[in-house]
């Protein structure tokens, strides 16, 4: 455990939770390294996961018989927690924890008792979810979980939240200040073990009931899942139900001084309420690459649902309000916020709350994915789903009375209204039901056809409560069309594009307009291709030329200008896109100028790789900065070639009835665009689409993180626009921004659309934040040089490599640096290829530098550096400059076992200085890793070092010879023991002369002895048999650590207070050391 980690992270969590009315166990002390007494933390040993103790008394107390009393056996208690611990680990981790979660909230059943109800078998209970005050919450820090198969390599998270001694929470802690929690996530992938590797790293089982997992720094915090990674997890900004200023309240701070840790644990870890986000907020869901995934609330869901349940309780009829419903109103969350989660929170919410169960739910949508979604949530509560696609069928199943969950499927705009795609929007139902206990819920409440059919639903269910869910409630067509707020009622809940940026939930989106202008090729504009296409032409023919088109709608599908913007937009994807791994979206006028578009990628794509090709080798081998931009372009465009070869471009545009169709049939037809939609959802190491191009299908509702990049050649308004743009704003891993590309100058219409989404906001001052939702990239150039004179300014001398690796050996400012890095790096990749970049180039690299030398040298991520975690484009500049100057030789391996060592010590740059401090990191890390297998002269090796670094302070070659030695002594096994004991023996033996004896002639020594050699040769009998370290033997291996004890009593070497502890840190020696324990 480090010591900062606890005080600033762990402990105020601790302290806030006990106050909330958690108990707390302590895994170990804050000043101890490794836990090593599992009874420390509720447990006979350190492969256990669950506190069983607390679990057995749990199903034994909440568990009761008609009269209120316990009722349940210890045979019958054996078969609940066994159901529960004996999941299969078979390493699909998903498939456990839905088994363990379904035990959770569902319960299991134990053998019935003779002569009540004929003996059959009984429902048990983990968890008492109705009564939260009847479980037992507990919070353990430090909780160690040891690794099968990974001797002295245990996961220790730092934080574990126990239900009924069922591990439903793990957080993970790092430094305040660290501006990144990636490492925090990764660990978290690490302990459940999903991270790819020949070697175990985790311990899967821990994580089978797991519900939820953090990872804090105290100043910010972040909630996500076991599948999870880093760019899903969120923060929780907002202490809904309570306020900021109750927290600063209960913390005696002001109120902008909570930190998001605070805010996170008071609302999330509050007794009932964490029982009501497991049980009604946690779901389940399959993406559409195939995978399940599980999902948490973010804090707009909640707060949403929680709102929306208080005005169905607290609202007033039709019928008392004599005018209309007050119990409905608007859910205004921004796209790519997770509307469709929650919708489903909200269906689960009332299905579990006695007083709402009864509701009939009336879900309109055009969308089957959240059909699928809601219809798999009501599993959960045994509910059928009836769906209806026809008046006929609306009105029958909405006739009904009483519960139900009922879909009105409505027509896709642009569907054409294909047989079985829905009802029309302007089907009229007629009054099907005039019950008050019926909530509709519209889908993309701001579009027209979808209100439409809400209108006439409200006609044919006249009381109902009706809530609209919108990202964007625009409904004000002059004046002709009413607005949401009309339609639904007032806001129940918002969360706007400023939220969701700040959250992270969605990327910012980077504007470039082009309108008829833009660099196209060696800088010239696009008026100047034009002009160049038609210099053939008089004056007076141009004249011509311009009448007959007199639109800008007819000169922009001219065929030689979409050729133009075609080679464009190639251009501007492969230099900016292409390198991140990202795909594209190309927006057309019509349907016909889609297939122009994709003839004409193709053939500008043709010509580039023939460019490519043709390509000499003396340019392939030139640094990038010594190549002319088209020079540059074409050998980034080399590093994709075989990719772009292989790439499609597929059109994907609804039937029509036109001339045209028949040339259109290809890409009209739905099998074919499914798979094509498919396909380009996939990775390119999965896929050949790269590029997507449509007139009005896949503008809304389309959610594809792969996509970085719109390119806008279709004039839009209002919503239409703005569900357009947010196309791209879906995050994903490696994912900094999103582009706009506007070729049909629609900046004034986005200008107008945002005007209009601010003014229904609740703040005035909200139309200039929304207005920043799409930043123009020049902005981005604007911060390179703050961001680079921001890393310059933490040394004292930036432009001295090894000096600044020094000043590093500083965690804090290592961390600091780490993350100012980062940003530089970033904002620098999301800048190239534009040569405002070239003035931070050497820093760049300088730092890069820095960076490797310091993650090695202080074995960070075990010293693994990843260029590509700053972007696609700047890896390559990277990897040019890691190779030219030789690191990846010139740097040690980690190991200072490796027998090449020594040799690559002397051949670092930096003088003694640097080798010195290779050695001395080194060192420590060889001493972290051994320690558990003979924990007593590790600990004395780690004196020795430090007092070797006092004595010689700057006298680095005196370090480096000292030094040595000390390594020539590490490589080799620990000295003879003067008693004559094998290594492990001796190991054993340091353990109990460091706790029991005094002295060198100590008077129990050659009990020490005795006893070393006693568990020694018990352990050769028994540590080898069939599937000992297997988790089913744990009571084989309780039995082991009785008899040690035992042994421990007859040598007179521990009493009642000590003798579980010792017994089991002599344990841990023999678990470490098993490899090296011959067979009896």
């Amino acid at each position: 455990m480090v010591d900062w980690e606890y005080r600033l992270v762990e402990r105020p969590l601790i302290e806030q939770l006990k106050r909330m009315g958690w108990g707390h166990l302590q895994g170990a002390p804050p000043e101890s390294v490794m836990p090593l007494n599992p009874f420390d933390s509720g447990r006979a040993g350190f492969d256990e996961v669950f506190l069983e103790d607390r679990l057995r008394d749990a199903v034994y107390r909440i568990n009761l018989d008609p009269d209120g009393q316990p009722w349940l056996d210890d045979d019958r208690i054996d078969q609940a927690v066994n159901e529960l611990k004996r999941i299969p680990a078979s390493g699909n981790l998903i498939e456990a924890n839905q088994t363990a979660t379904k035990l959770l909230l569902e319960g299991t059943v134990v053998d019935g008792v003779v002569g009540w109800e004929g003996g059959k078998s009984r429902p048990v209970q983990y968890i008492n979810w109705q009564n939260p005050e009847k479980n037992q919450f507990t919070v353990v820090n430090q909780f160690r979980v040891d690794v099968p198969g990974n001797d002295g390599h245990p996961i220790i998270p730092d934080v574990v939240l126990f239900v009924n001694g069922i591990p439903l929470v793990v957080l993970e802690a790092k430094k305040p200040q660290t501006s990144s929690l990636i490492n925090a996530v990764g660990q978290l992938l690490r302990y459940s073990e999903q991270t790819k590797g020949e070697v175990r790293l985790g311990n899967q089982r821990l994580f089978h009931t797991v519900q939820l997992t953090v990872v804090s720094s105290g100043e910010d915090a972040k909630l996500g899942t076991i599948t999870a990674r880093y760019e899903h997890y969120v923060p929780w900004r907002d202490p809904y139900p309570m306020t900021r200023e109750d927290l600063g309240d209960r913390f005696d701070k002001p109120a902008d001084a909570v930190s998001r840790q605070e805010i996170l644990a008071a609302v999330l870890f509050e007794k009932a309420r964490l029982l009501d986000v497991v049980h009604n907020y946690v779901t389940f869901m399959v993406t559409d690459d195939g995978k399940t995934i599980k999902a948490a609330p973010r804090y707009q869901q909640f707060r949403a649902v929680d709102r929306a349940v208080r005005r169905l309780r607290g609202g007033r009829t039709k019928k008392q309000d004599g005018e209309r419903d007050r119990r409905g109103g608007i859910v205004w969350h921004t796209q790519g916020s997770g509307k469709s989660l929650t919708m489903t929170f909200l269906v689960r919410k009332l299905r579990a709350s006695d007083d709402l169960k009864h509701f009939k739910v009336v879900v309109v949508t055009d969308r089957t994915q959240l059909q699928g979604q809601l219809s798999s949530t009501m599993e959960l509560s045994n509910e059928t789903v009836d769906v209806a696609k026809s008046s006929a069928r609306a009105r029958a199943i909405l006739g009904k009375h009483g519960p139900g969950l009922v879909f009105v499927m409505i027509q896709k705009q642009g569907s054409g209204g294909a047989p079985g795609s829905g009802m029309a929007a302007d089907t009229s139902l007629g009054e099907a039901n005039a019950d008050d206990s019926i909530v509709v819920l519209v889908d993309e409440a701001h579009r027209s056809h979808t209100a439409s059919l809400g209108t006439n639903l409200q006609v044919a269910l006249p009381n109902a409560a009706r809530i609209g869910f919108t990202g964007t409630p625009i409904m004000t067509k002059k004046g002709r069309r009413k607005t949401s707020l009309e339609l639904f009622g007032e806001y129940i809940d918002m969360y706007r594009l400023k939220d969701a940026e700040e959250d992270g939930v969605i990327v910012p989106i980077l504007y470039e307009g082009l309108k008829v202008r833009g660099a196209v090729q060696d800088g010239r504009d696009l008026d100047e291709v034009v002009d160049e296409m038609f210099d053939e032409l008089t004056p007076e023919d141009r004249d011509q030329l311009q009448r007959r088109h007199a639109t800008k709608s007819k000169v922009s599908v001219a065929e030689k200008l979409v050729a133009a913007k075609a080679k464009h937009m190639l251009r501007h994807y492969v230099q900016r896109v292409l390198p991140e791994g990202f795909k594209a979206q190309v927006v057309a006028l019509d349907r016909k100028t889609t297939v122009q578009y994709r003839e004409a990628l193709m053939a500008a794509r043709d010509e580039l790789v023939a460019e490519v090709e043709a390509l000499p080798k003396r340019v392939l081998d030139k640094p990038l900065e010594e190549l002319k931009p088209r020079q540059q372009y074409l050998v980034g465009a080399h590093h994709h070639l075989e990719l772009l070869k292989r790439m499609e471009f597929a059109p994907v545009i609804s039937e029509g009835d036109t001339e045209h169709e028949a040339e259109l049939a290809e890409w009209t037809n739905k099998p074919k665009q499914d798979a094509r939609v498919t396909d380009f959802l996939k990775p390119f190491n999965e896929s050949n689409t790269g590029f997507v191009i449509v007139n009005a299908m896949l503008l809304t509702g389309f959610d594809a993180p792969i996509e970085q990049v719109m390119y806008l050649d279709r004039r839009l308004k209002e919503h239409d626009l703005l569900q357009a743009v947010a196309r791209v704003n879906r995050t994903a891993d490696g994912k900094e921004y999103g582009y706009v590309v506007d070729y049909q100058g629609v900046a004034q219409n986005l200008v107008e659309a945002l005007k209009v989404y601010a003014h229904q906001s609740y703040d005035e001052d909200d139309a200039a934040d929304v207005e920043q939702a799409l930043k123009d990239v020049k902005a981005e150039m604007a911060k390179l040089e703050p961001r680079c004179n921001r890393v310059r300014l933490m040394f004292r001398n930036p432009d001295d490599v090894e000096s600044c690796v020094e000043e590093l050996a500083d965690t804090e400012l290592r961390d600091q640096f780490n993350a100012d890095f980062a940003l530089f790096a970033k904002t620098y990749n999301a800048v190239l290829p534009d040569p405002a970049v070239k003035p931070f180039e050497a820093d760049l690299k300088r730092f890069t530098v820095v960076k490797i030398t310091a993650s090695r040298r202080y074995r960070v991520d075990d010293g693994e550096f990843d260029p590509a975690a700053y972007g696609g484009r700047i890896k390559h500049l990277i990897d040019e400059h890691v190779t030219s100057l030789g690191i990846e030789q010139m740097l040690p391996p980690v190991a200072l076992t490796a027998p090449d060592f020594t040799e690559k010590v002397e051949a670092l740059p930096g003088g003694s200085r640097a080798k010195a401090s290779e050695m001395e990191h080194a060192i420590r890390h060889h001493i972290t890793v051994n320690k558990a297998k003979d924990p007593a002269y590790y600990q004395q090796l780690s004196e020795r070092l430090e007092e070797i670094l006092q004595q010689l302070k700057d006298d680095w070659n005196q370090q480096i010879l000292a030094l040595e030695g000390l390594i020539t002594e590490l490589r080799e096994d620990a000295p003879e023991n003067p008693h004559g004991l094998s290594p492990v023996e001796s190991a054993l033996y340091g353990v109990l002369a460091q706790e029991v004896a005094t002295s060198d002639d100590d008077p129990r020594i050659p009990d020490c002895v005795d006893a070393a050699q006693d568990v020694y040769h018990r352990a050769i009998e028994v540590i080898h048999r069939k599937d000992y370290w297997h988790s089913s033997k744990e009571t084989d291996r309780e039995e082991f650590r009785g008899e040690i004890c035992g042994i421990l009593y007859g040598r007179h070497l521990a009493d009642e207070k000590n003798v579980e502890k010792l017994a089991g840190q002599l344990f841990e020696v023999i678990k470490a050391n098993r490899e090296r324990i011959p067979r009896s």
